[in-house]
């Protein structure tokens, strides 16, 4: 790690601090406030009253699925792009799906009342009704939220957080005192969540014309639901299934424990909200410098260690003044024993989570399907073993353990072995000449390519089109694209819609940023570590002592060079933008032979950039896009690129 690396770093930590600051002062207050709300609820409603109004309130809770799903997307939509206007380009259009999307959420719940009334036990299908309508409202206060979290406005966004547990616990006094009881507290509820929307529109710069990459932009919000789903199932069915399980008194227990336990989640989420928006925003060199994830872990851990340890050793006395005698439990599991337990359930599942986001914020993370699949497990669990509320809280806390190794084990690996990977890089910048079109860049490779014997039916018939290119003929461009895709169909799939290309210059200096496609001999040659000085330096030993095949090419090449006999030709890098390290996508021998020899100027530079990048294989190979690779080539295997290049050239005659 560079200097300049470490000091970017050390910048990003601490504004993860800070700002998990600013979020945690906030959410204090916003969790003391609904603790308020939760106690004075219980105290005036009874264990039967706070049972249902907790029940329905989770439906709320659940939904939020959607909510923070548009929260986050947003946020990562802000944090990753470069103007205010596309920034706010971005945003509306998400507000608009989130507007889309809250509806249909809210016209579900009325439409499926009775039966989630009947479920859970309920008097009357109006508090499902009401809480639909706050639903409505919720789902595109997430976006909002995101956005000012995006643009690091976590005092703004602490305060909208405080705003809606004020107006709830409020307007719930106020409607148990006019004698409306649970259906007051609901319908308080749901305008909590109107007031906050109101309450946080942001300004935006004036529209400009921002074609939306659907495609990429389902997969975020995908992703998002996943994460969300699982999360609020895991948070909430407990609630749920206890609710249907136990008797109404028990139930009413239980979500008092489960409400005074999950402060700790909510400390968590202003940390991982801090975290998010700082990680999405950063570099790959600042993501390999795992002082951001630690800082992240070890906050979370903190914070959820002394709040556990709070609630256990307060005693049961306390928590029966706050909610009343009928919330005593006898026996040794007590109220403070069922309370520290559950969060110390709840501060293993947060850890969890803060290695998910964190992967999250610069990638489409498949560890969010893991959490989601454990949803299904603690739903299981809780169904099969429930004879006793300290028994459905145990169920919970072995399934986090094994989540937890499940997901940070595997990440931690993962880290460990890209930094162990890495040489000490300083950040540098390669130098953009200008940009160039797919066209140009197709056009180069098929004429490195047509030599292969893959294309000797084609040699003599198109190789004007291959070797005298006209780009500014369309059909000829479709042609030779045509032909590319005859050997290359799999790897050109790979590569970001939005890939951007350009043609760079390249010096010595710029080695230590480029890495060779890890594949056949270049494997054995690096041993790990694919950094082209690396590769370099091995070389220069294997020359010497190695005559096998692979090593006569690269000194064929060298020899060519150094006699000014070899043609010019092109390399073809891959990368996230100009400052991240590139991978090479073509050229692999001619790269190195000319860096070996000191003859790079005989080469010419083309790199295609994309900030989704690290979705494609040929830049970043690891589990999930080997996965992702694997299921596009099932999908695709009924294609046959042969019958495709012969239609496209027999309606010009030319095979």
């Amino acid at each position: 790690m560079s200097i300049g690396s470490s000091d970017k770093s050390k910048e990003l930590k601490a504004k993860i601090i800070s700002g998990s600051l600013v979020l945690l002062s906030g959410s204090s207050f916003a969790t003391a406030v609904n603790l308020a709300y939760n106690v004075a609820v219980a105290r005036f409603l009874g264990p039967i009253g706070f049972g249902r109004a907790t029940a329905v309130y989770t439906l709320l809770t659940l939904a939020s699925a959607a909510t923070l799903s548009f929260q986050i997307t947003s946020a990562k939509v802000v944090a990753k792009k470069g103007s205010q206007e596309s920034k706010d380009a971005g945003y509306r259009d998400l507000h608009r799906i989130a507007w889309a999307c809250g509806i249909a959420v809210a016209l579900l719940l009325i439409l499926f009342r009775q039966a989630i009334t009947s479920y859970l036990n309920l008097p009357t299908t109006s508090l499902v009704a009401l809480i639909a309508i706050g639903v409505a409202f919720y789902v595109p206060l997430g976006s909002r939220r995101g956005y000012i979290q995006g643009a690091y406005g976590f005092s703004s966004l602490a305060k909208n957080l405080v705003l809606e547990g004020i107006v709830r616990l409020g307007g719930s006094l106020l409607m148990i005192g006019l004698g409306f009881g649970v259906t007051g507290v609901i319908a308080a509820n749901s305008a909590a969540i109107a007031i906050a929307y109101f309450a946080i529109i942001p300004k935006l710069s004036k529209r400009i014309a921002n074609p939306m990459e659907f495609a990429h932009t389902l997969r975020e919000i995908t992703q998002g639901v996943v994460f969300y789903s699982g999360q609020v199932l895991i948070n909430n069915c407990d609630i749920m299934l206890v609710k249907h399980f136990f008797a109404s008194e028990e139930a009413g227990l239980y979500a008092a424990i489960a409400m005074v336990g999950r402060v700790t989640f909510s400390f968590s989420t202003a940390i991982t909200n801090s975290m998010f928006p700082v990680v999405a925003g950063s570099g790959e060199a600042e993501r390999k410098n795992l002082s951001l994830i630690t800082t992240s872990l070890l906050l979370v851990l903190g914070v959820g260690a002394v709040f556990a340890a709070g609630l256990l050793l307060t005693p049961s006395w306390i928590w029966t003044k706050f909610f009343g005698a009928s919330f005593e439990i006898a026996g040794p599991h007590g109220f403070p024993y069922l309370l520290a337990l559950y969060a110390i359930t709840t501060v293993i599942y947060s850890l969890s989570v803060v290695v998910i986001t964190y992967e999250m914020s610069y990638k489409i993370a498949n560890t969010s399907w893991m959490q989601l699949l454990f949803s299904g497990f603690v739903i299981v669990g809780i169904c099969r073993f429930h004879e006793s509320l300290r028994e459905v809280i145990l169920v919970q806390l072995v399934l986090m353990v094994v989540l937890f190794v499940l997901v940070g084990l595997p990440f931690l690996a993962d880290a460990l072995r890209n930094a162990n990977a890495s040489d000490e890089v300083a950040v540098h910048t390669l130098r953009l000449m200008r940009q160039i079109s797919e066209d140009e860049v197709i056009a180069e490779f098929i004429r490195s390519e047509f030599e292969n014997v893959a294309y000797s039916r084609y040699h003599g018939t198109l190789r004007d089109i291959v070797f005298q290119p006209n780009l500014h003929d369309p059909e000829e461009n479709a042609k030779r694209k045509a032909l590319l895709l005859l050997r290359h169909r799999s790897l050109w799939r790979e590569l970001p819609p939005d890939t951007q290309w350009y043609e760079i210059t390249m010096t010595e200096a710029d080695l230590a940023q480029i890495r060779v496609f890890p594949r056949a001999h270049w494997i054995h040659i690096a041993r790990g570590n694919f950094s082209l000085p690396q590769i370099m330096k091995r070389m220069r030993t294997w020359h010497k002592t190695n005559d096998d095949p692979f090593v006569r090419k690269i000194t064929s090449i060298r020899s060519g060079l150094a006699s000014e006999k070899l043609k010019t030709g092109s390399v073809l890098l891959i990368g996230i933008n100009e400052v991240e390290p590139m991978t090479i996508l073509d050229g692999n021998h001619r790269f190195v032979a000319a860096a070996l020899e000191g003859k790079m100027d005989k080469l010419r530079f083309l790199c295609g950039l994309s900030p989704n990048m690290t979705r494609c294989c040929w830049y970043r190979t690891n589990l999930s896009n080997l996965t992702r690779y694997s299921g596009n080539l099932i999908r695709h295997v009924a294609r046959h690129p042969e019958a495709d290049l012969k239609r496209l050239f027999e309606v010009s005659g030319q095979l």
